[in-house]
């Protein structure tokens, strides 16, 4: 199943949206480069089991 969600870029602060593949598990990490700056950020997502409800921490990975 895949869903869309929105995460803010560690380096430049706009916000960008990814797709998010919750077949893959409730717990990943993978770098992608932000759509405005096109900086590297290390995307930490969380998918709560119950509600599917999406959370994204970034950090620069520069």
């Amino acid at each position: 199943m895949e869903t869309t969600s929105d995460y803010q870029c560690a380096y430049c602060g706009e916000f960008n949206t990814t797709f998010i593949d919750i077949s893959a598990g409730f717990s990943q990490s993978y770098v992608e480069d932000c759509q405005v700056c096109c900086r590297p950020n290390l995307l930490s997502v969380s998918v709560d089991r119950e509600s599917l409800e999406i959370q994204i921490a970034t950090e620069y990975n520069g």
